[in-house]
């Protein structure tokens, strides 16, 4: 890789991304990072003998700029870097919930700026980043931000409007998977097993079911239906999820999640 890529606000997801670029054939020295904290620019280039800059000097520097700061400090970023960014630089943005056109109309005119919704399991390469292009973002643009983010997972392509959906189902989707663990983890305890065994026995058959529901291609309801024998155990505990709308609750999480995601779009706090 040739060009210059500075990662701005180096956080947990920052660094995911940054070694997963260093692990798909990136040289750490085309590799810039940015840091609120001395200490920890020092860990970051002490780490991955990547170079620690301000964020005026990435912005000088860099080809590509991955804003990874959280949402409410975008906007103090952006002044800090436009007086830096020269026309045509790629501005890539990590934060929930801000569309294209807030980074459009704050850097100069046909800046190419690709919005990425990843999420958690990035930290061990295992992500789902959402990629979309903003009104100057062309095709190369887009090719690059995947081969950036295919280091830590893998990529899709929507266009913008399906963002705050996407953010709803795959950025957050790991704390719904985390939460129903804890759940079946307690139930476990409640019947009789020790939580270490229960918290085991439950992560193991996640990783099979979504190893299956990866591999085989077949519809989830095709391998449920494997599981559920008439008059089992399975159908005994499926129909109590139906009597509790569990469905139906997971229906309304989720649009409750792209609605605070559009609402973050709007400004609001």
């Amino acid at each position: 890789m040739s060009q210059k890529v500075a990662v701005l606000g180096t956080g947990k997801i920052g660094e995911a991304l940054l070694s997963g670029m260093i692990r798909g054939g990136w040289s750490p020295d085309d590799l810039l990072v940015t840091a609120r904290r001395p200490d920890r620019a020092a860990e970051l280039r002490a780490r991955h003998g990547v170079a620690a800059v301000t964020n005026a000097e990435a912005a000088k520097a860099a080809d590509t700029l991955i804003l990874t700061v959280k949402p409410q400090d975008m906007a103090a970023l952006l002044d800090e870097l436009v007086p830096h960014v020269p026309a045509g630089r790629l501005v890539i943005s990590g934060a929930a919930g801000i569309p294209t056109s807030f980074f459009e109309t704050r850097l100069p005119e046909g800046t190419p700026v690709v919005r990425v919704m990843t999420n958690t399991p990035a930290l061990v390469d295992e992500a789902m980043s959402v990629i979309s292009a903003g009104t100057h973002a062309a095709e190369e643009h887009l090719v690059h931000a995947e081969e950036i983010f295919n280091g830590v997972g893998k990529t899709l392509r929507v266009p913008e409007s399906q963002q705050d959906a996407a953010t709803a189902l795959s950025g957050s989707g790991p704390a719904y998977f985390y939460y129903l663990v804890e759940a079946m983890t307690d139930a476990g305890i409640l019947l009789g097993l020790p939580r270490d065994k229960a918290h085991d026995l439950i992560v193991q058959a996640a990783i099979g079911a979504a190893v299956m529901l990866r591999d085989s291609g077949e519809h989830p309801v095709k391998l449920r239906e494997n599981v559920t024998s008439p008059a089992g155990t399975t159908i005994s505990a499926i129909r109590e999820l139906e009597n509790h709308g569990v469905r139906a609750a997971l229906i309304a999480a989720l649009e409750a999640a792209r609605d605070r995601s559009r609402a973050l779009a709007g400004g609001q706090g």
